[in-house]
């Protein structure tokens, strides 16, 4: 899949030189965006970033640099429904998919367009938030990574005590009633980050990169996303269960969660990493959601890990092509 030219916000993506995007077709007819940057230097493999929702491109140029920094190019996908891709209901400020699955479309497009660009290889998967959910079924069912990490994976929605008879409610029976493509009450009509406040937000503890992020969605408003709607939530939650009941892969895996993650249900992440024969969890002391978008002292050791471990695995990937 070639891909054709796609609008790229260089101005605020804040990463390495030489940055583009693509728009590529799915096989189920949505157009979807993906986003690569690739160097000389960067020839030791391809981390394919799977964002989390109301996510885009531009967000991760500042994960790009830091891991061409350390020899890696990155890929990074608009899934359907948010960022440029294509939005799937009127009112684009609504977070809307048909089956959770259906993201697994956008994944598939995403990787013929860097089989055509011939991104370096071996490959690693990095998931964060819900692209921890459409990650984990990503390399459940084989996608051809060496490796994967997990940033406050979606494995489970974390819902307070009192919120769980109502969400009940609304995923069992919502969808039914004609509430699908209602937004779930509570939730930000516009992006998150531009409702709150830095202060006790559930994303950051670094207000630099608060900053960054409102700055992002003011000056590019078509990247904004508001809440879920309960179709969303419905398939969310019913993904959770089925990734659950299955096994994990045999594939070095690596996830990372900070101690103060208020987004995602914890319990799920122990509870999978328990059971993932070659995987480790590493808690990030007073991390918060986006243990990568953290303050300097903590985004920089994660990526120091990330790059030791994608730099162990793929050396042992391309010694056993070798032989």
């Amino acid at each position: 899949m070639k891909g054709t030219p796609a609008p790229f916000f260089a101005d605020v993506a804040g990463g390495p030189d030489g940055g583009c995007a693509y728009w590529v077709t799915t096989q189920d007819d949505v157009r979807i965006r993906v986003g690569v940057w690739t160097h000389e230097k960067a020839a030791k493999g391809t981390i394919l970033m799977f964002p989390g929702r109301t996510e885009y491109i531009e967000k991760y140029g500042d994960f790009a640099r830091e891991m061409q920094d350390r020899g890696y190019s990155t890929l990074a996908i608009d899934w359907r429904g948010q960022g440029l891709a294509d939005r799937l209901l009127p009112n684009r400020s609504l977070g809307h998919v048909g089956e959770f699955t259906d993201y697994q479309w956008d994944v598939a497009a995403a990787l013929r367009l860097a089989q055509h660009l011939e991104l370096p290889e071996p490959w690693h998967l990095v998931g964060h938030s819900m692209g921890g959910a459409i990650g984990l079924r990503a390399v459940m069912d084989g996608t051809p990574a060496v490796s994967c990490c997990f940033t406050g994976p979606m494995w489970g929605i974390y819902m307070s005590p009192a919120m769980r008879p109502a969400s009940f409610f609304m995923t069992t029976f919502g969808p039914f009633l004609g509430l699908g493509t209602t937004k779930v009450p509570t939730t930000p009509d516009s992006g998150y980050v531009l409702e709150s406040a830095f202060e006790d937000n559930t994303l950051t503890t670094d207000p630099q990169m608060f900053k960054m992020m409102q700055e992002q969605l003011q000056a590019h408003p078509d990247l904004t996303l508001g809440g879920p709607t309960i179709r969303w939530l419905s398939q969310g939650v019913a993904e959770c269960n089925r990734l659950s009941r299955r096994p994990s892969p045999d594939l070095p895996c690596i996830t990372f969660l900070g101690t103060n993650e208020r987004i995602v249900d914890v319990p799920a992440i122990h509870k999978r990493m328990e059971i993932w024969p070659r995987g480790v969890l590493e808690l990030i002391e007073g991390g918060e959601h986006e243990v990568i978008m953290e303050a300097p002292a903590i985004r920089i050791g994660v990526f120091d890990r990330m790059a030791v471990f994608f730099d162990k695995h793929g050396h042992t990937a391309t010694a056993g092509a070798a032989l």
